[in-house]
Formats: structure tokens, C-alpha cells, sequence
């Protein structure tokens, strides 16, 4: 998308097609959106835009045009509800049982100094507690990291040093004494830059935004300082949680910098892989933790929605959005979301549910389900090598004894419903800096066959 064409003011116009519905349904009757319909369009939103602007448009909004005929095809029952909360506690049931979490027994840690950057969170934590590193150590090393590839990644938009210092001084002198809050105490992380983090910009990664401030802490942010992490930076996420591409460029893949890191929690997942931060947070409305991770070759962990508060993170899909870990291993992701989950009386979508994680448990016990359709059926053109990876993660899980239950769904025009998503992104877009303080989160992906580089919303 180009400098010229602010992206609010394109979602803007997406939402004007919406809401003009006599024009659009005359053209529905005739064909293609003209440059004239636009031009009209315009009028009831107060947008002045160029020729050239309006035929960049004219694509998506033919699609657009087509999701809404699908989706008039649907009869939906007045019944059933907006997904404004989503419960995963089916009526009559009950979720039995404490929350209980507890780490794996230990191993064998990496010595050589160039392996210390990519251990695992459970790693680290041990080796801050038997003496072999410090906090103030770990987080000086990564902030040097970051210093020296980030020139290449294009992955952090503040850093938080001042902040970052002190709090790694504050978890030496708490597990020297004894005090241990937890396995990710003293450990350095790195927020997506739409997490509000008091006395820093929030920029969301988008221009009009780049100087806002939010004099507030976010609930994950809060949530990980209780827990004795260490943040040091905020890193970036495609404009407005959109691609991997924000006002500083394209952030890219560590193992190939050639390629952006896809997106939109693109600074996350390459300073994962690329060991310069311990962890990282993420977001996802529609593939945004799923995407770059795959890109990477990140481990994330995208929960539920109503798991994780998003307060004081962007808005983009108030009932689609979603915050969860980007880190190295698949344990580092469960004492993240240990740590983040949960009510915090502000974030009303959040469910009180126990959290469980024994890394002792029999995996031959688990019950895997997959979407047959998706899995068994020929990839759309584009996506070839998506699905390979998803069919070896698949038989990865069935070599491991694991029993897996293929699962059927309606046959339901699901991408023409995404002009929800649409419309709460123009909503969400026109919220002023002032009124976003108590706005939720982000992140979100573009429809399969695009190019994995600007997946992310």
C-alpha cells in the first residue's frame, strides 16, 4: 500500500461501501464498481481521494461486492447472537478441577557462549537460579543483540532500556534473597508495539500514530512485571496490525532476510528466532501469531479468545482479537500464557477457566482434532508449500502415538464473513489516540492464497 493512501481512510471507504447500500446493490445488478461509484461513495464520508487512489481500490472492492451476495445466501436464525463473548464452557458443562502448572525436570543446558541468546525461557530461569547468569547480564546481552540485527530485521520500534535496567537489578536482588516469583523472573521479553507501556510511545506501527503515548500500563504488560519479567522493547507489527510492513520498512526474517517476517506480529516472531530477546508478545485477530511463527519457524501459542485481557492493546476486531507468547519452545508458551491469563475486571470477554500444564503427562493420552477439509482436500494455488508444512505437523503428532479426530463444519461462505472483521477495523481505525486507552488488541491475516509476506491481520 502506498504512502499516499493512509490506511484509515482506506478501511474508511470499505466501510462507506457498506453503508451505501442502494448504490452498491444498483451496481451489484450491472457488474463492477466504476471509479464514478467511488467518487460517490466519497461524498458520504467526507474522503477526497485521486484517481489513482480509487484504482487501487477497485479490486478489493469487487471482492467485497461478492461476499456480500454469499453471504445474503445465508439465513441465520434471529436467535443466535453476535459473537461479542464467546464462553468455551458448552451449557450443562463444567470445567472440573484447579489450575496446576509446574516445568520439566531438568537437562542438560548449552554452555558455548553463542548458544546462550537461543535457550528456552525454562533454560534461562535455571540458570539464573543455580548463579550462572544474572538478569542484569541476560538483559544487557539481548539489548546488544538487538542493537546489532535489528539494522537488518527492521524489528524493534523502542527500546525500553532505562525501564529494562532497572527491573533486571530489582529480579537479581529478589533471587539472591530468595524471592522467586515464577519461571519467567528475571528473563527479558519484547512487547508488539501496540501494547501500552507507560512512558513510551504506543505507535501501533502507523504514522498518525507515531508519537502517541498511553500513560498506562497494558493488563500483559502488568501481568509479566508481576511476574519478574524483563521488557526490553517494543517491537513491530505491520501498520495498524496489518503485513509485516510499518513506517520503519519490512521487518524481516532472520533466516532469510529477503523475506519479510510476514506478519502482524512480525517483530515478535523474528526476534524470537533470532534469539534476540527471551520472549515475546504477540497478536492475533485472524493469523497474526500463527503466520509469522510459521515463517520463522517460532514456536507461538494463539489462545482462545476471552483467555487473555486485551486491555490497553489496539482494537482492531473487538470480537476477533487475541494476545498470546511467541517464544522457543512449546513450554516457553505455557509459562507465558501461565503467566497472562485470566479476568482482570476490565477486559469483560475474559473467562475465569483453569489452566493445566504437565510436561510429565503421557502425550499417547492426548486427542488431537484437525479440520479434514483443510488438511485432505488440494491447496488453493499459492499455498502449496503452507500445506506441506501442515501435513508434516500432522504426521509429526500421529508418529508421536497421538490419537487424531479429523472434524467436519458447515459448508458456510467463512471468507465472505470476514467483512465483519472489515467492519469493526473501520470502526476500531477511526478511534481517536485519547479514547484508545481503553481499547483491546490486535492482529489479523489475509485471505489463503495471498502471499505469506502480507498475511497478518
Amino acid at each position: 500500500m502506498t504512502d499516499s493512501l493512509d490506511r484509515r481512510r482506506f478501511i474508511a471507504l470499505l466501510s462507506a461501501a457498506a453503508a451505501a447500500p442502494a448504490a452498491f446493490a444498483q451496481e451489484e445488478k450491472k457488474g463492477a464498481i466504476t471509479p464514478e461509484i467511488l467518487a460517490d461513495a466519497e461524498k458520504v464520508f467526507g474522503l477526497e481521494l485521486t484517481g489513482p487512489e480509487r484504482d487501487l481500490m477497485l479490486n478489493g472492492l469487487d471482492e467485497q461486492l461478492g461476499d456480500y451476495k454469499a453471504i445474503r445466501e445465508v439465513r441465520i436464525d434471529n436467535s443466535v447472537p453476535p459473537a461479542v463473548k464467546f464462553d468455551p464452557v458448552l451449557p450443562g458443562m463444567k470445567l472440573e478441577g484447579e489450575s496446576s502448572f509446574q516445568l520439566s525436570t531438568a537437562s542438560n543446558i548449552p554452555s558455548a557462549p553463542e548458544e546462550l541468546p537461543f535457550l528456552t525461557v525454562v533454560q534461562l530461569g535455571r540458570l539464573l537460579r543455580s548463579g550462572k547468569a544474572t538478569s542484569v547480564g541476560l538483559t544487557k546481552m539481548y539489548l546488544d543483540r538487538l542493537r546489532k540485527l535489528d539494522p537488518v530485521l527492521h524489528a524493534v520500534i523502542t527500546y525500553t532500556e532505562e525501564r529494562a535496567l532497572e527491573a533486571a537489578e530489582r529480579a537479581d536482588r529478589e533471587l539472591a534473597s530468595g524471592k522467586d516469583r515464577g519461571p519467567l523472573h528475571g528473563i527479558p521479553w519484547g512487547a508488539k508495539d501496540l501494547l501500552a507501556v507507560k512512558g513510551y510511545r504506543t505507535t501501533w506501527g502507523s504514522v498518525p500514530f507515531k508519537e502517541q503515548r498511553i500513560e498506562e500500563d497494558a493488563t500483559v504488560v502488568e501481568r509479566l512485571d508481576a511476574a519478574g519479567a524483563v521488557l526490553v522493547a517494543k517491537l513491530t507489527l505491520g501498520e495498524l496490525a496489518w503485513g509485516d510492513v510499518w513506517f520503519g520498512g519490512m521487518t524481516r526474517n532472520p533466516w532469510n532476510p529477503e523475506q519479510g517476517s510476514s506478519g502482524s506480529s512480525a517483530g515478535s516472531a523474528s526476534t524470537a528466532a533470532a534469539g534476540a530477546v527471551g520472549f515475546t508478545i504477540g497478536s492475533e485477530t485472524l493469523g497474526s501469531i500463527v503466520s509469522p511463527c510459521t515463517r520463522t519457524g517460532s514456536t507461538g501459542l494463539r489462545p482462545t479468545f476471552g483467555r487473555v485481557s486485551r486491555h490497553g492493546a489496539m482494537a482492531l476486531s473487538w470480537t476477533m482479537d487475541k494476545l498470546g507468547p511467541i517464544c522457543r519452545s512449546v513450554e516457553d508458551c505455557a509459562a507465558v500464557f501461565q503467566a497472562i491469563h485470566g479476568p482482570d475486571g476490565r477486559d469483560t470477554t475474559v473467562v475465569d477457566a483453569p489452566f493445566r500444564w504437565d510436561p510429565g503427562m503421557e502425550v499417547k493420552r492426548l486427542r488431537v482434532g484437525y479440520l479434514k477439509s483443510i488438511f485432505e482436500e488440494k491447496p488453493q494455488e499459492g499455498r502449496e508449500e503452507w500445506h506441506a508444512l501442515d501435513l508434516a505437523a500432522l504426521e509429526a503428532l500421529r508418529k508421536l502415538g497421538i490419537e487424531l479426530r479429523p472434524v467436519t463444519l458447515p459448508k458456510l461462505p467463512i471468507d465472505a464473513m470476514r467483512v465483519i472483521l472489515t467492519a469493526e477495523a473501520a470502526a476500531a481505525s477511526m478511534t481517536s489516540p485519547a479514547a484508545a486507552r481503553t481499547t483491546s488488541s490486535s492482529a489479523r491475516s489475509s485471505r489463503p492464497g495471498r502471499t505469506p509476506s502480507a498475511r497478518g491481520r
